[in-house]
């Protein structure tokens, strides 16, 4: 059974419906072209070497913008440290 989660009771988060998280946040325009980009820099980092699959790395922008994807932008960080970060 494949049953798509509509509310989480320990974070309190919908993600189905009208009012679910991925309607109001998740499929914007400006997210998906920002998902784009951060899966294109990782693709990237994955074909330099710089990372590796379960890794648990993360590829991590400087300056906070996921579409800038220069060279002196991009940092290989722990997860943990890059998830705290933000």
């Amino acid at each position: 059974m494949n049953k798509k989660r509509e509310y989480n009771k320990s974070t309190g988060r919908k993600y189905t419906g009208p009012d679910g998280d991925y309607e109001k946040f998740q499929s914007s325009e400006k997210a998906k072209k920002e998902r784009a980009s951060r899966n294109k820099a990782r693709r990237e980092a994955l074909r330099e070497g710089k990372v590796h699959k379960y890794d648990d790395k993360d590829l991590h922008h400087v300056d906070g913008d996921p579409t800038n994807n220069s060279s002196k932008n991009k940092r290989v960080i722990s997860r943990s440290k890059n998830r705290g970060m933000h």
